[in-house]
């Protein structure tokens, strides 16, 4: 069975969160999470796990290309 994947900004804006609580909670700058969700650069795995914890959704949920 295929997992449907959402993508990071859409995962972010279903977690009522901004990009600004995103990066501040994250340690990173807001164009950081800019380019993660324009898939410019991607989160280390590390990250893509908190990321994932802060969306409240499993990691593989979200479509990290």
């Amino acid at each position: 069975m295929e997992m449907i994947q959402i993508s990071l900004a859409a995962a972010r804006v279903n977690a009522e969160l901004t990009q600004r609580d995103v990066a501040k909670e994250m340690g990173v700058t807001q164009n950081t999470i800019i380019n993660w969700e324009k898939y410019v650069s991607t989160p280390t795995v590390i990250q893509a796990r908190k990321l994932a914890e802060l969306y409240s959704i499993p990691v593989d949920a979200i479509r990290w290309a």
